[in-house]
């Protein structure tokens, strides 16, 4: 499919805030079922934008404007070709070795109740793969995605003893629950297409654990599926703090009130409708041409 993404972060001051600095995540690669046909970054202050690689081997857009400002906006246009490949990462330079991800990270630490949790959800399983598609159903139906009663920088433990958050926090649990398993395992950020609404209140998070034979293998905990052509992978990280879409700082400013619109469209079927509209258009036109005439 052929996913486009429209992605607009508003920032707005309580008084003019100077020396901006933005780091942007929000650049996808290039690999096996996802090809990225155009992509553009545009703030709406002026100011430079240099690109550049992290760690993990993201691409990361650093933002610095000088001036004071009251209000900025970045705003992220773009389409990318996707194919399925049934959550299979294929294609992918690999920029740290398969045993950093089993490190604990700051979102992701299991708690006593996280393991107790992962031990019962894969139970006497012995296959990697198998025992990776229980924990995933586990965490699907154990933590409700429900958006409000989690923050940015809610904790897996946290998330698992509210049993509700959203994908960046379920995508939290299981890495958690994972690493206590001993499976490397990695948090992805991007987008993913819905069938039911184009608009979204943010981007999408989910995960990639290591699958022996078989690589990187990516599993959404918020659907409770395998990662499918809807899924359009921009950055990955330990948890969430490396991969996060936009983190910044500014001197200044009082009080910021942040605002996130997301709008993900298959672009292939838009286009069916967008030829109709344009040949009622050109026959309308027509007809209006051949009225003047006779009239005329």
């Amino acid at each position: 499919m052929r996913i486009r993404v429209v992605h607009e972060t508003v920032y707005q001051y309580d008084s003019p805030a100077r020396g901006l600095i933005q780091m942007l995540r929000l650049t996808p690669r290039d690999h096996d079922g996802q090809h990225v046909r155009a992509w553009r970054i545009e703030p709406t202050v002026d100011g430079r934008l240099s690109r550049r690689e992290d760690g993990f081997g993201n691409i990361v857009h650093v933002f610095s404007a000088d001036g004071a400002e009251e209000a900025m906006t970045i705003r992220v246009t773009g389409e990318v070709e996707t194919a399925e490949t049934h959550g299979v990462m294929r294609g992918i330079s690999e920029w740290l070795p398969d045993p950093f991800y089993l490190r604990e990270s700051r979102f992701a630490v299991a708690d006593e109740a996280i393991r107790a949790f992962a031990d019962e959800a894969v139970g006497a399983s012995i296959d990697p793969l198998d025992r990776l598609h229980r924990l995933l159903a586990g965490v699907h139906q154990a933590v409700d995605y429900a958006p409000g009663p989690t923050g940015a920088t809610t904790t897996a433990a946290e998330a698992f003893a509210l049993r509700k958050g959203v994908g960046q926090d379920l995508a939290h649990v299981f890495i958690a629950a994972a690493r206590h398993l001993e499976v490397p395992v990695r948090y992805v950020s991007g987008y993913y297409w819905r069938p039911d609404t184009a608009e979204q209140e943010a981007g999408h998070a989910w995960v990639e654990a290591r699958v022996p034979d078989l690589g990187w293998v990516g599993f959404d905990p918020a659907h409770g599926i395998a990662v499918t052509e809807a899924h359009l992978r921009v950055a990955i990280g330990l948890d969430y703090l490396d991969a996060a879409p936009v983190r910044g700082s500014r001197t200044g400013g009082g009080t910021e009130t942040m605002t996130v619109r997301v709008r993900v469209d298959d672009a292939r079927a838009q286009a069916p409708a967008q030829q109709a509209q344009g040949a009622a258009q050109s026959q309308m036109q027509g007809q209006a041409q051949g009225l003047a005439q006779a009239q005329g």
